[in-house]
């Protein structure tokens, strides 16, 4: 056996750990909480004695805070709701995560949900057949002999001893394959953003990535036109 096949050999027993490994890992344990207790500096002086600063605060005038508009945050988003909807076979969690924080900064009380966005029922369907066919595959590979003849195929395919000939390749070729096939049937490529139910972007129809500045405005827009008609 060459360096191609130990390669692929390898590279393929990996795949299979680490799906075994992901399929029967347990849920992370809960952060432990830490307390901390303060502990006097003997250089630091004492801290006033609360009564007497609550008598001060009482003998002084009354001081009432003046909220100030801040054009950075934006309008209130309370009572509404963002639905950002992702592939998540395509690494675009940390491009949510980002648009979730801009919305959570920009419109102060808004509700950001994360979810997968499925594929198409016969993409799915086709990724839960891709494993049985790889399981018949390398079983045809190990004990192909035995099978065709329980069958009455004697001699076997003429396909079949260029498999038996290179087995560990043949093995490793249909597994990455079929790795490959799987991630690409459960892969959609959305990044479809919703507000309130409302599409407001939709990376499928665009073929594009918004901006976190474009996502800011168009959500505002829909809650400016949403505080209009229920305004009476």
């Amino acid at each position: 056996m060459d360096r191609a096949h130990i390669v692929l050999v390898v590279l393929s027993i990996f795949l299979f750990c680490r799906d075994i490994f992901t399929l029967f890992q347990p849920r992370p344990p809960k952060p432990t909480q830490y307390h901390y207790h303060q502990i006097a500096d003997p250089d630091e002086p004492p801290d006033p004695d609360p009564q007497t600063e609550e008598q001060q605060i009482l003998q002084g005038p009354l001081k009432f805070s003046v909220q100030k508009s801040n054009d950075a945050i934006g309008e209130t988003g309370i009572g509404s709701t963002i639905n950002i909807d992702f592939c998540t076979t395509c690494s675009y969690r940390g491009n949510a995560i980002t648009m979730k924080n801009m919305f959570a900064t920009s419109y102060p009380g808004i509700t950001v949900i994360l979810a997968n966005h499925p594929a198409s029922f016969q993409k799915r369907l086709l990724s839960k057949l891709v494993p049985v066919v790889q399981v018949g595959i390398i079983g045809t590979i190990i004990g192909g002999e035995h099978i065709f003849q329980r069958l009455g195929m004697v001699p076997p395919p003429s396909w079949y001893p260029s498999l038996q000939a290179n087995r560990f390749g043949s093995i490793a070729t249909s597994w990455l394959l079929g790795s490959f096939l799987q991630s690409f049937l459960q892969s959609t490529g959305a990044f479809e953003v919703y507000c309130n139910g409302e599409l407001v972007f939709s990376k499928l129809k665009e073929q594009r990535f918004p901006s976190e500045i474009e996502l800011r405005d168009l959500v505002g827009k829909k809650l400016a036109n949403l505080r209009n008609t229920l305004r009476p």
